[in-house]
């Protein structure tokens, strides 16, 4: 606990910058919940633009509206 999914249009990441990532995220998460670092869980997870409706957009934005603390403005 906690874990976090974030999904994404593909882009490149090379190694530094997906460590730069993890580690804000993996910081920013510790420090707002008051966790150790070692517990947090991340995952990437690339959505082709073409699913992104169908897969993130209606099931996660959408149905899950009460849930967000920031709304896309798209």
């Amino acid at each position: 606990m906690p874990h976090i999914n974030i999904k994404h249009f593909p882009v490149p990441l090379d190694d530094e910058r997906r460590a730069t990532l993890v580690a804000a995220l993996t910081s920013a998460v510790g420090e707002a919940l008051g966790c150790a670092e070692n517990v947090v869980s991340i995952a990437l997870e690339p959505v082709d633009p073409a699913e992104w409706q169908e897969r993130v957009y209606q099931p996660e934005i959408v149905e899950r509206a009460a849930l967000l603390c920031k709304r896309p403005d798209y």
